[in-house]
């Protein structure tokens, strides 16, 4: 048989079987698993069937828990399923896991392992969710590279079959997910082969039918439940044996060999590790190096956990075995030792002793590990005491638990070892995709490629690690000494030590904006150093100026692929070439001519702006790398903070780390990314104090400031300055500044500005300008800037656009995606509010930019008050911001009891604390002076009860309630609890900010996504409408509602955030946030924004009960009606646009029901502004 080879990463080895084999799978987004869910989808969309020729029906549901709910339905139904998932999204199916197998129904769950929320959640890999599924009665079977992922996948849908036994088959999140590996394919008849049609046919049989009635799920009681536990023991016994010969079976048809627990080492080892997942790449090239040097040892990789078979895992170990390691990459506070040690020590306790016995952590999140500390593992072991319950990975100064890593690690000789620096959404991570394909299909080379990146949205720090060679590559960790470096954008050389990692004589590719003859100047004196000594081949190419000719805007992606393929030699050119213009259009064939025209026309340009630099002999810079934090930051931000920013957080000891995951806000001032090309200049000429600009910036990087003359008497010459124009500040000066090293170049301001210059064409009062010519100047204006007083609040209107943007945001320089549409809510809010608000964020985008590491941007004022901010999940976000109104009322009604029964002690002030209007900016400040004065009384007073009291004091000043999420929690996982919010007269404010997809884990549909748009999850267009969220909220009466657009109508949006903070109960703000997802420009999203109201498919409205009570209807529309076609409007979005050309027909059949649908919402909401609610009786005759 001729092996077949692929490409792929884990996800897709995986979901390449489980597609195969399955009639129905449910799936939903979670990461890093949610790319086997767009997979099936996208393959059932464009017909590609089973094995039995069925194309599987592939159906998003509205949470894991749904999905596994899907899955059992389905499968009680007769229908083979499966479905895919992955840490919190899997502890969600385990009510049905505990149903699925209790019932004996054969099904698999793929699991991409992934770190569970504890003191902070990650969406990096370890085996804490599937650990917790260990009792559901699933089988569990794990997976230690890409090419296991497909093989145990075939082997799980297969055993299930014969066992009846439901599997769960997992594999490490992100190092075996998204590692893309070649791999040996299995075909469709090797697929056919493994699976037994007579399996099927019982499986059918035992489905729920009513020609065959029969009932399952009973309520049983004491006096029987016991004993049907106990029937199914004979199953579980016999999972082993069936497991192995399903691997005896495959390994018949494929030659690839597998067992229960594998053994690699010498036959007579005296010391071996026991461990499972991607670590059993690096821990295998630790045993043949220690093999190779005349040490005895050994690896144990267990496959299957789940049943564990003690006879197999003891008959796999040699008999001369005296000490073991199992290494857990999960962690059981409070444990004995994580569970594959204890099931290790029970093994041999089962067998009558067996060797000593030794247990570590490792791993954790993703934590790398690589053969240096597998071989100090094993040189503990040699130790007459060896630590146990040991961590490895890290430095443990509090329990002093870790074991120091001293051994040295040098890779195989013959493996070619490339390292990628970019940033997040410049293609780096894409390119490098294709180029590993590239050299795994084209060449007889084995290839594989890691990436790192945090989870930021774009414009964080990527890392790609390339290899390839001559033979299969184990290597599961990160690359050390690299032959290629290539650093993408030119700022990372101020901040990085990217040539760190270069190997002697390695090659040196840089974008830089500077040619060969001056590029040299600009390095820095370490980054000189560093190619003088390493003796490093130097190019350099404007990739940003070829990627612009060719109308590819900032993603270089394509010219820096074109590049490392004409200097690493892989393929022959022209054959390079020709295979990166056919990755292209595999990647972006659905976008249209244009855009691959521009992609072919960026390859073609590449090679002729390449240049090799020649490298002087000595160092000659005197720059020196920008340190991660300034020196005037706070200590906690230097000794932690600052060394996460500087890529060095694995050097933190234990101590330096938040024992309870808290951490301080107001960090991200210290963090100065400084990723954007261009930034904003402003013109104080043609400025009309619109503010605008302010408003709209995503990153809070433009600001607005108004001040008396004499507050710049000081300023630098360059600062600019001018006389407000409008009553509302009158006699003041302003200025429009902006931050330079935070902005991200996104244009939207200047996208929005609406004055322009009579005499210049295309200038107005705010103008891109790269950052280079200016950066200097505007870093010290900026810094002048913020020295300027901040506006009193009390002589401002919050509620207004200018009033609003006068105030200090307190939430800034996040990391979301530049032009994102989300965050400029969120600044408004922060500004309006900030100062008293607590947030609940719902798991997604906004907690990621809100609460991601290693700095935070919600801010203080002067005073030292800002948002306090919190993340529990995604789906009990409106419970957990339930909860925290309970709370306050509960100790601000304390307080007050308290403050009552002190009021003959306290005097007047109890009263006028009791009896404040807190309903203005004015009323704000003098209860807080009230308070300030109560707690300097309370402070001399002993009573219990003025102790008590001086706890409470804050909440004697209204706090206000936030909860924040996107369309993915409020429309889908967390409704039911939102909805129960709803229902309730608690004063939370909610705001949705409607993406319309689920953005953070990739763009998949939810149920606000409109019909006819593509999005992961709805690949061939969405066929169901938008669900009314601001209707169904409506209905309750009581709520307030609002349905927002910043770019159609910024002055209804500063209302809506006002009224809903003013109401007296829930009100919910449905706020249209663009994303990238969209296929729009987000420098113009404004503009799409205000084509979505003008369209009616984004009508503007609020609800206001308390209208009602003055007589006036609770509705008004705040846009006018329809004045463009749903289909003129979807036309400027790619997301519409890839159906139009996928497929035409189904499009203008999607389009029509989309504007029959805007139509007919329209037609109701304008009924609406004209009913009154509350009903009016005439008096009724009564009988005498």
């Amino acid at each position: 048989m001729t092996a077949k080879y692929a490409m792929v990463d884990g996800n897709e080895a995986a979901t390449r079987v489980a597609h195969a084999v399955s009639e129905v799978i449910a799936i939903y987004p979670i990461t890093p698993a949610s790319p086997m869910g767009e997979l099936a989808d996208s393959w059932s969309q464009v017909g590609k069937p089973n094995i039995w020729g069925v194309i599987p029906d592939v159906t998003e549901m509205q949470s894991e828990g749904g999905a596994a709910g899907a899955v059992h339905g389905a499968l009680q139904a007769g229908a083979l399923c499966t479905t895919f998932t992955a840490s919190q999204g899997l502890l969600l199916m385990i009510p049905n896991m505990y149903k699925i197998a209790g019932e004996l129904t054969p099904t698999v769950i793929h699991v991409a392992a992934r770190t569970l929320a504890t003191h902070a959640l990650s969406i990096f890999g370890d085996h804490s969710d599937v650990m917790s599924a260990r009792q559901t009665g699933f089988a569990l079977l794990s997976s230690a590279s890409v090419q296991e992922a497909q093989d145990m996948a075939m082997i799980a849908h297969a055993a299930t079959l014969r066992s009846r036994i439901p599997f769960l088959h997992f594999f490490d999140g992100f190092r075996t997910s998204h590692e893309v590996s070649k791999i040996e394919i299995i075909d469709d008849e090797t697929i056919k082969a493994m699976i037994d049609d007579n399996l099927i046919a019982d499986h059918r049989l035992r489905a729920l039918n009513p020609n065959a009635p029969k009932l399952r799920g009973t309520a049983q009681n004491p006096d029987v439940f016991f004993q049907a536990r106990e029937a199914a023991n004979l199953y579980y016994d016999a999972v082993p044996g069936i497991v192995q010969a399903e691997m005896d079976e495959l390994a018949e048809l494929t030659g690839r060999a597998y067992h229960l627990f594998d053994y690699h080492g010498v036959a007579d080892a005296e010391r071996v590790v026991v461990m499972m997942g991607s670590g059993v790449g690096a821990a295998t090239e630790a045993v043949d190096r220690l093999v190779a040097s005349g040490e005895k040892v050994g690896l144990l990789t267990v496959h299957l956990y789940r049943p564990f078979s003690i006879d197999h895992f003891v008959d796999a170990l040699p008999n001369t075995v005296k000490d073991v390691a199992v290494l857990d990459r999960t962690k059981e506070p409070g444990a004995i030792g994580e569970p594959l040690y204890l099931d290790t020590v029970a093994a041999f306790a089962e067998t009558g002793g067996g060797p000593r016995v030794i247990g570590g952590r490792y791993g954790l999140s993703s934590k790398e590990f690589d053969p240096a500390m597998a071989m100090t593992v094993f040189a503990e072991l040699e130790k007459a005491e060896p630590k146990n319950h040991f961590t490895v990975g890290i430095t443990d100064d509090v329990t002093h638990l870790s074991l120091p890593v001293e051994s040295e690690w040098t890779e195989p000789e013959d493996v070619v070892e490339a390292v990628f620096f970019g940033l997040g959404a410049d293609g780096t991570v894409g390119a490098n995709k294709n180029s590993v394909k590239i050299i795994g299909e084209n060449t007889e080379m084995y290839a594989q490629a890691h990436f790192v990146y945090d989870s930021k949205k774009s414009g964080a720090m990527t890392v790609s690690h390339l290899r390839f060679g001559p033979n299969k590559i184990n290597s599961t960790y990160e690359i050390r000494k690299a032959n290629f470096v290539a650093c993408h954008q030119f700022n990372f050389m101020e901040k990085v030590d990217v040539l760190e990692i270069a190997d002697e004589g390695a090659t040196f590719l840089l974008n830089s904006p500077y040619g060969p003859d001056e590029v040299w100047e600009h390095l820095t004196a370490d980054a000189q150093r560093a190619i003088i000594d390493k003796k490093l081949e130097f190019y350099v190419v404007d990739a940003v100026s070829v990627a612009q000719a060719a109308g590819l805007g900032g993603r270089v992606n394509t010219v820096l692929q074109t590049c490392f393929f004409a200097l690493a030699g892989v393929l022959p050119q022209d054959e390079a070439i020709q295979a990166i213009k056919d990755g292209i259009k595999k990647a972006y064939g659905k976008r249209g001519q244009v855009i691959l025209d521009k992609n072919y026309a960026a390859v073609d340009s590449s090679l002729a702006a390449l240049a090799e630099v020649t490298v002087p002999t000595q160092v000659t810079s005197t720059k020196e790398l920008i340190p991660p934090v300034p020196a005037d930051a706070p200590d906690f931000v230097q000794r932690v903070t600052g060394m996460i920013a500087a890529r060095k957080g694995d050097l933190l000891p234990v101590s330096a780390l938040p024992v309870d995951g808290t951490f301080p806000t107001a960090t991200t001032q210290y963090e100065k990314r400084s990723i954007a090309l261009e930034i904003p200049v402003w013109d104080p000429e043609i400025c009309i104090d619109c503010a605008r600009c302010a408003l709209v910036c995503p990153h809070a990087a433009i600001r607005l400031k108004v001040y008396e003359p004499d507050a710049v008497a000081n300023a630098p010459d360059t600062f600019q300055s001018k006389p407000w124009k409008g009553r509302d500040f009158e006699g003041m000066h302003t200025t429009i500044q902006v931050a330079p090293e935070d902005c991200t170049g996104c244009a939207v301001c200047v996208n929005v500005c609406p004055a322009k210059s009579k005499e210049e064409v295309k200038h107005k009062a705010i103008n891109m300008v790269p950052k280079l010519d200016v950066i200097e100047v505007e870093k010290e204006n900026y810094e002048f800037f913020l020295s300027i007083p901040e506006w009193d609040r009390t002589k401002t209107k919050p509620e207004t656009v200018k009033g609003s943007q006068v105030l200090k945001p307190l939430f800034e320089y996040s990391g979301a995606c530049a032009g994102c549409g989300e965050t400029p809510y969120v600044k408004l809010m922060s500004q309006m509010f900030g100062d008293r608000t607590i947030i609940a964020n719902a798991t997604g985008c906004s907690s990621i930019y809100g609460g991601n590491l290693p700095t935070t941007p919600y801010a203080v004022d002067d005073e030292g008050r800002g948002p306090s901010w919190s993340n529990s999940l995604f789906e009990d976000n409106a419970e957990f911001g339930f909860g925290m109104r309970l709370a306050v009322d509960q100790q601000t009604e304390m307080a007050r009891d308290l403050l009552t029964e002190l009021a003959p002690q306290i005097g007047g002030l109890a009263a006028e604390i009791l009896d404040a209007d807190q309903s203005n900016e004015e009323g704000l400040a003098k209860q807080r002076d009230r308070v300030a004065e109560l707690k300097r009384t309370l402070a001399t007073m002993n009573s219990p009860e003025a102790k008590r009291l001086e706890t409470l004091t804050d909440y004697l000043v209204k706090m206000s309630i936030w909860i924040l999420g996107g369309d993915g929690w409020a429309y889908d996982i967390g409704f039911g609890g939102l909805d129960h919010v709803f229902a309730s007269d608690r004063n939370v404010n909610i705001l949705v900010m409607d993406t319309e997809v689920y953005s953070n884990t990739g763009g998949q549909a939810s149920k606000s996504t409109p019909r006819a748009a593509v999005a992961k999850f709805a690949s061939g267009g969405k066929p169901t409408g938008k669900k009314d969220l601001g209707m169904i909220a409506m209905s309750y009466g009581h709520v307030y509602v609002a349905q927002v657009s910043m770019g159609a109508n910024m002055t209804q949006v500063a209302k809506a955030f006002a009224e809903a903070e003013a109401y007296d109960g829930p009100s919910l703000i449905i706020a249209f946030s663009p994303c990238i997802a969209h296929g729009i420009d987000m420098a113009t999203m404004m503009a799409h924004q205000k084509e979505a109201a003008d369209s009616g498919y984004w009508p503007l409205y609020r609800f206001n009960p308390s209208e009602e009570a003055e007589g006036r209807p609770a509705m008004k529309l705040d846009s006018r009606a329809p004045k463009m076609s749903f289909r003129d409007f979807a036309a400027s979005e790619g997301r519409f646009a890839m159906l139009a050309r996928a497929n035409p027909e189904h499009y203008d059949e999607l389009m029509d029901q989309a504007q029959h649908d805007i139509d007919n919402r329209w037609h109701l909401y304008e009924q609406m502004i004209h009913v009154e609610r509350t009903a009016e009786f005439e008096d009724e005759e009564v009988d005498e």
